[in-house]
Order: C-alpha cells, then structure tokens, then sequence
C-alpha cells in the first residue's frame, strides 16, 4: 500500500455532509411503499382492490426492492473497490432517484414493480461504498460516532417522507407527487462524481501489487471466508426482521385508520422513523461501550420483546400505540448503527466495499423471500396483520444464537 495522505478536516466534513445526504434520500426511498402502496394499489387496481390484495402486492413491493437491494450492494460494492467509492456512489444515488422518479408516469401494478426492483439496485449500492468511504476518511477515535451518524440519516429520511406525507396525505387520487419529488436526489449524484473526494486509502491501494483473485473470490478465501459468512449473518436477521415483521404495522395502520384518518399511517412511520433515528445512531455507540457481541444480543433480545408486544399488547387507534412504535423503531434500528461500526472492521481496505456489500445485502436475498413468505402467511391468515408481525418477530431471537460465532473486533486498530 502506498502512502496515506489525509484530507484535510473541510474535505472530511464535505465526505460526511454528502454521505449523509445520499443515506438520507436513500432512506426516503426505502420508506417510499410503506407509505404509498395501498394508494397505489387502489388507483391501479381500481375495483378489483381488495385489503388482502392490497397487502400481498405491499409484500411484492418489498420484495422487488430487497431483491434489487440485494444485487446492486454486492455489484455495485465490488464497482466501489474497481473503480472508487464515490464513483459507485454517484452511480447508485443516480439510479435509485431517476427509476424512483419514473414510478409517477407508471399505469400498472407490473410496471411498478420492476421500478422498484431497479430503484433497489441504487438503494443497495449506496450503503457499502458509503459507509466504506467515510470509515476511511474518519478512521480514528470519532469513528462510532461518524457510524452512527450516517445510520441516523437513513432514518432520517424515512422520517422527512412521513412528515411530508403527514401534511400532503398520500391518497388514491394523490400519490404519483411524491414519486416526482423522489427523484430530486439525482443531483446530488452528479455532484458526487464531478467533486467529492476520494478515499485516501482506497486510492493508496491501487499502486499496491494486483491481487491474483477477484475481490469476490478473494472474500471466499481460507483466510477471509469465516469473515464474510459472519457478516452475513448478523446482517440478515436485522434485515429480515425489519422487512418481514416490522414494516406491516404501517399498512396495519393504513387499514385501521384509513378511512377516519388519512395521515394516520403517515404519523405511524414518523414515531417509529423517530425511534429509528435515535437508535441507528446509538447502536454504534453502544458496540463501542459494551463490546460487539454483547450489544448485539441484547438488541436481539429487546428486538423480540418490543415487535411481539408492538402486535398483541397495542393496536392503530389505542392509546399508547405511537409510544410502542417508537420504542420499537429505536431498538429495532439499533442493529444498523452496530453494523455500520462492525462490517467495515471485518474487512481490509481492497475489499471492504466489496464485503460490506456483500454482508450486509445478502440479507436482503434472504429478506426477498421472507417477505414473499410473509405476503403468503398474509393471505393464508385472511389478512390478520398481528399474527403475522408476531410470528415473523421470532427471527430477531436467531441473533442472540449467531452473535457468538462472530469475531469481537472491540478495540482492534482499523488498518488493514
């Protein structure tokens, strides 16, 4: 590896700022279909719309984008450690605002559904390379706190779409706005690849020796395979868990209130977005006080608890329903935080977009099917929304067993 020359603390704040936007409008897109999807399904299906119809195209929605997800963090990733971190995250930003702009002008269920599997592509491609570029550039002592911050600004662009929703109510007959406004993120993409700077270290790795293996295989490799399967594991039942589980109490919301309150759902998705902010960025920080494991564990234990009592002890309408929300958004979230900190730790520097990638959306292949799983077990319940977030909940106990196969990396330099 060649010299490192670091960039200076005003190149360092521009990395953080424009990460933090790039997650933020990516975590717009992710909140996007929660939202609009039972609107859109009304205005597209018309009269052939029916609430279990309704909630299995919500799980088709899901799907696509997990599926998308998915694919575009693993290429795109491994795009990051070719041909540079902002390159790659100028490319994603660009495709999940442009394919999440067109979904205005769609006509059919069909058409939406492959614009949300593109918009996935971007939407997985961003997260790896951001994430990789700015533990680089901040690679010291402020690292759990940079972590977390980038985390918290997923979330808080979940949180800025309820809040536009909660004023401008996404309605069957007004919905195709808020696709338009999703687009808007394409100009941060271009500023991306004409003027923010590069990783100092992954620059420093390119007049390093060529390694024999594709970053791919070389993940797969003796000495980086138990690596890899570790990520991959702890990432998925976040994600599945956040997707399969988590995510219908907005629907759930919607098909409560809906007709005696518009923005009810809105409301839903803000107080859990709320929680989420909070947790995404103390999850980091909780990693680095407690250690790796230990916090991962009981993130899963208080992930069980808070989603199965967020089903069965409270319901749209009730007191108390927002305040659970919330607690669960916090906690549920804490995993993304600990993530961010954790995955870039696993890897050295000529793979880490690659392998950050590669952990943390093979989840979302996972997450793909469990949705699709969860749309079936939908359908099959007659549309029972709380039996279906409780039994999907039991994927978070999976976490308190996988954790200790994993390496603790707590106080190991970042270096490689």
């Amino acid at each position: 590896m060649n010299e490192i020359t670091e960039l200076s603390p005003r190149r360092k704040m521009l990395v953080l700022v424009v990460c933090f936007l790039a997650l933020l409008f990516d975590g717009l897109e992710l909140g996007l279909m929660p939202v609009a999807s039972l609107s859109v399904s009304k205005s597209l299906l018309g009269d052939a719309f029916t609430p279990t119809l309704g909630g299995d195209w919500f799980a088709r929605f899901t799907a696509a984008l997990m599926l998308g997800a998915a694919i575009g963090g693993i290429v795109l990733g491994s795009l990051g450690d070719r041909i540079g971190r902002t390159r790659a995250m100028g490319v994603s930003i660009l495709f999940y605002s442009v394919f999440a702009a067109l979904g205005a002008w769609v006509q059919t269920q069909e058409q939406m559904l492959v614009l949300r599997f593109l918009v996935g592509l971007g939407v997985g491609g961003l997260w790896p390379n951001g994430i990789a570029l700015v533990s680089e550039c901040w690679s010291g002592a402020k690292r759990p706190l940079v972590s977390g911050a980038m985390m918290a600004g997923l979330n808080a662009g979940i949180l800025m779409l309820s809040q536009l929703a909660r004023a401008w109510p996404v309605t069957p007959d007004s919905w195709r706005w808020i696709f338009q406004l999703a687009g808007a993120p394409a100009l941060l993409g271009v500023f991306v690849l004409v003027a923010l700077p590069e990783s100092p270290r992954w620059l420093a790795t390119r007049g390093a020796a060529k390694s024999p293996t594709t970053p791919l295989r070389e993940l797969f490799s003796r000495d980086l395979v138990r690596f890899t399967l570790v990520g991959i594991a702890v990432s998925a039942i976040p994600m599945i868990g956040a997707w399969s589980a988590s995510k219908w109490m907005i629907p759930w919301a919607d098909q409560v209130a809906g007709a005696s309150d518009g923005g009810y759902k809105a409301s839903t998705q803000g107080w859990w977005a709320t929680g989420a902010v909070v947790g995404s960025f103390a999850g980091a920080q909780l990693a680095a006080w407690i250690g790796r494991r230990l916090s991962y564990a009981l993130i899963s234990l208080g992930a069980v608890a808070l989603t199965i009592a967020m089903f069965q002890l409270t319901a749209p309408l009730r007191p108390g329903f927002h305040a659970v929300v919330f607690a669960q958004g916090l906690v549920s979230t804490l995993f993304f935080g600990w993530l961010a900190l954790y995955l870039p730790e696993l890897f050295p520097t000529r793979v880490r977009a690659t392998g950050s990638g590669l952990a943390y959306n093979s989840g979302r292949f996972a997450t793909a099917a469990g949705v699709l799983l969860a749309g079936l077990l939908f359908s099959a319940l007659g549309g029972d929304y709380p039996r279906v977030g409780t039994l999907c909940a039991l994927i978070y106990g999976l976490g308190l067993v996988v954790i200790w196969f994993a390496p603790d990396t707590s106080g190991e330099t970042f270096n490689r």
